[in-house]
């Protein structure tokens, strides 16, 4: 089964002078791969719907339908908090930006981005309440009606913790995305 959110287009990787090389520009994609340790959990909540799918198996052949349905249940809400951590992140396309986390997904369209911009600033480390020294991609907005989307990706969140060179390369990606929608709106 194909999974597209899990990997970045190709096209951003190429060294092409173009700074959009897409002919689909109304597709929601991700400027960057997803990170290791961002795989890794969701590997980790797999493995574990792994097991418990087991579980319901064996619990079907041996106990109470009704018993193997809820464990099935489970398994099935393991394998989507799994998917979701994967979707997790920041998409673009012509319509806008695109922030997708956990809980919540925010759509600004470029009409209303002023700017995207890469600040030095206090960041959360791996989404935990410890603080450090990093990089943030941030947005302004030019109404203020909305109020200010959250940092939309750090140096040390789980794409790009000890990947400085690809949060970088991500990082003016959404800018170039921002810069050459941004000024038709």
């Amino acid at each position: 089964m194909p999974l597209p959110f899990l990997t970045a287009d190709r096209a951003f990787d190429t060294t092409d002078d173009t700074a959009l090389p897409f002919d689909d520009r109304d597709r929601w994609r991700r400027p960057y791969r997803p990170g290791p340790w961002r795989v890794g959990i969701a590997a980790v909540w797999l493995l574990l719907a792994s097991f418990v799918l087991f579980a319901a198996v064996i619990i079907a052949l041996t106990g109470t339908v009704s018993g193997a349905g809820v464990v099935f249940g489970i398994a099935l809400a393991l394998i989507a908090v799994a998917l979701r951590l994967l979707r997790s992140g920041v998409w673009v396309s012509s319509q806008g930006l695109r922030q997708v986390r956990f809980h919540l997904t925010r759509t600004v369209p470029w009409d209303k981005v002023g700017a995207v911009r890469t600040v030095q600033q206090p960041v959360r480390w791996l989404g935990l309440p410890r603080t450090v020294q990093g990089q943030a991609l941030v947005l302004v907005r030019r109404d203020r009606s909305g109020g200010d989307m959250p940092t939309l990706l750090t140096t040390h969140n789980a794409d790009f913790l000890a990947r400085v060179e690809a949060f970088d390369r991500a990082a003016d990606s959404v800018e170039v995305w921002a810069d050459e929608y941004g000024r038709r709106g």
